[in-house]
């Protein structure tokens, strides 16, 4: 089993490249620079021998290199994001998320075997409504959102590429199987602690906003694919996480 991650240099795609090495599995990452990335782990993380690099921008790698990327994989794990930056916010690529998404999923549709689909999770935010799902916000939220939408290009990122899988690949498709992870404010911690995941947010992303640790995120998207029956239970769905308040 070898688990593909975008995104992996980000503070929560490092941590879940932690986990997965610490359940012995195979991961592969892309990164643009594998000595940053190198400069991230931690001396002492186990089973590094399982890590392979590959570095490269995943927009920028062709069609058959991209096969090649994702040949091989049990599992896709995007944990790209934009950096906080005026270049990251407002610069290109403006659908580093989408696009990559996209890519990355007709590769699968072209290598992977019709027997075993590919698991594909997408780290996203509670400020992305699955309205799919029926889930429904205050018109104040909703005049937030669309300003937020407006003014902040990764916002509707996160929201089209959730929107590319949901549209792309139902329940029964044979190539590839999503969850779409939704946080609500990240905060970072050392250890993971309890958490509650839900099928749509219980409070309000915007006015309202619970927190997250990445380390639980981690945890989470780890979970989602050694735990089948967990799986089984999120896959085509997009599950809220926050942390659990005692």
């Amino acid at each position: 089993m070898t688990v593909l991650i975008l995104g992996a240099s980000g503070k929560t795609g490092r941590l879940v490249v932690e986990q997965l090495l610490a359940q012995k599995l195979s991961v592969h990452v892309v990164v643009r620079s594998a000595n940053d990335f190198h400069a991230l782990l931690s001396d002492h993380m186990p089973h590094i021998n399982q890590l392979k690099i590959t570095e490269a921008s995943i927009l920028n790698l062709s069609v058959q290199k991209l096969n090649e990327l994702v040949s091989g994989c049990s599992t896709v794990i995007s944990c790209l994001g934009h950096n906080m930056s005026f270049k990251g916010v407002y610069g290109q690529p403006r659908r580093l998320v989408t696009d990559s998404v996209k890519r990355i999923c007709q590769s699968i549709k072209h290598t992977a075997s019709c027997n075993v689909p590919v698991k594909f999770i997408l780290m996203n935010t509670t400020g992305n409504q699955n309205s799919k799902a029926g889930e429904k916000i205050s018109i104040a939220q909703k005049i937030a959102i669309w300003l937020i939408r407006q003014l902040i290009p990764p916002h509707a990122d996160n929201e089209t590429a959730a929107k590319y899988l949901q549209a792309n690949f139902c329940e029964s498709n044979k190539n590839v199987e999503w969850s779409v992870v939704r946080p609500d404010s990240l905060i970072d911690e050392i250890d993971s602690s309890e958490y509650d995941i839900y099928p749509s947010p219980i409070r309000s992303a915007i006015f309202d906003a619970g927190i997250t640790s990445r380390v639980n995120v981690a945890h989470f998207m780890t979970a989602l694919i050694t735990d089948s029956a967990l799986w089984a239970q999120w896959k085509t769905k997009m599950p809220v996480i926050y942390n659990r308040v005692n």
